[in-house]
Formats: C-alpha cells, sequence, structure tokens
C-alpha cells in the first residue's frame, strides 16, 4: 500500500471571530484546513463564506492568496496517510461539498467546548470538529476525545504531525506556485474563448 501526505493550514486571521474562538479554547493559530497538495491549491474547512460577514458560516474552500487569509499568521503541517485513506477522506469531503447548502458552521458548538458539554448537531461543524471527523478515515489519526472537542492545538500536537512552515501566510514558500497556476489557469481559458471566437469568425 502506498503513503502519500494531506497538509493542515492552521492560521489566526486576527478578526474578532478569531478572538471569540482564542477566548474558548485558549489556544492561538485557531483556524484549521484541509488540503491535500503543498501547494494549498486544494484547501477546505468550516468558516465564513463572506469575509465581512462572520455569521454567515458553512463549508468553505479557501484560498490563500487572498486578502482575508494571506495576512494571516500560520502554520502548515504536513502528514502522511496512505493512498487508500487519502481517498476516503476526499470522499467525505466531497459528499459534504455535494449537499454544502445543507451545512451550518456550529457557533453552538464552541459554547460547548468551553463548558465542555458534548454539542453535535447534524450537519453543522465548526474547522477543527470538521477537521477531525473526516481525518477520522485515516487509522493513523486517533484522538481519544469526541470530535466536537477537538480544538486546532489537538490536531496540531497529534502525533506524526510535520511542520512545514510558521510565519505569514503571504509568505509561504509555494505561493509562487498557486500564483502561476491560476494565471495558467486563466490563459488557458482565454486562449480557449479567442480560439472559439476565431471559429465563429468563420
Amino acid at each position: 500500500m502506498g503513503e502519500t501526505a494531506i497538509y493542515l493550514l492552521f492560521t489566526d486571521t486576527g478578526t474578532n471571530l478569531a478572538k471569540a474562538i482564542h477566548f474558548f479554547t485558549k489556544q492561538s493559530l485557531n483556524h484549521v484546513s484541509i488540503g491535500f497538495d503543498e501547494d494549498l491549491k486544494e484547501l477546505y474547512s468550516f468558516g465564513r463564506k463572506r469575509p465581512k460577514n462572520p455569521f454567515i458560516g458553512g463549508f468553505v474552500r479557501e484560498d490563500i492568496r487572498s486578502d482575508f487569509l494571506k495576512k494571516s499568521d500560520c502554520a502548515v503541517y504536513r502528514f502522511n496517510v496512505s493512498d487508500e485513506e487519502r481517498e476516503q477522506i476526499l470522499h467525505h469531503i466531497n459528499q459534504i461539498e455535494r449537499e454544502k447548502d445543507r451545512y451550518r458552521y456550529n457557533f453552538i458548538g464552541l459554547i460547548g467546548i468551553l463548558l465542555q458539554i458534548e454539542i453535535n448537531r447534524k450537519c453543522a461543524f465548526f474547522c477543527s470538529q470538521f477537521v477531525a471527523t473526516v481525518l477520522k478515515n485515516a487509522g493513523a489519526f486517533q484522538i481519544k476525545k469526541p470530535t466536537c472537542f477537538v480544538t486546532p492545538e489537538d490536531i496540531r500536537s497529534h502525533e506524526g504531525m510535520q511542520l512545514i512552515y510558521e510565519g505569514r501566510l503571504g509568505d509561504y514558500p509555494n505561493r509562487n506556485k498557486v500564483a502561476c497556476y491560476k494565471q495558467k489557469e486563466e490563459e488557458q481559458v482565454m486562449s480557449s474563448y479567442i480560439i472559439y471566437s476565431r471559429m465563429n469568425e468563420q
């Protein structure tokens, strides 16, 4: 059985919501996302759907080049899983994404962490609860506490997590690769549009 890596991004955006989560958890870097490539082009979490509105939250695909994230303090970790486990994790995420309109951010669950009351809501996660839930598909990732109590720090400190970067997200070593990838995508779209336009002119 082959082995591959997944990536965990921990951030502190400095927003009021981040400060509130810090109050509940007493820990830094209180947002966690999961990705499947070192460039972090494919990144998933539960958080705010609109950068300027912290009260509209749910399943999100995140862009590390966005103004909202690129100024954040962060830490990037690598975690090794089998090829089969990677596919199971990604399959679980894809299932949630297909029904993303049903899912909400679990604000009440944050209070549950503070009071140590187990609150499991249907179709609702906070970020570390989501990541811990999908990582349960990986045999190497086992946390004894219920996922509704899991904090980003619990995930960061799990055995096997390998720190590969710490600092400002905008300075992440592979950011240029992400930008080039996006630029190539845009160039391909433009090239296809030009070819299509010329065919119609003929």
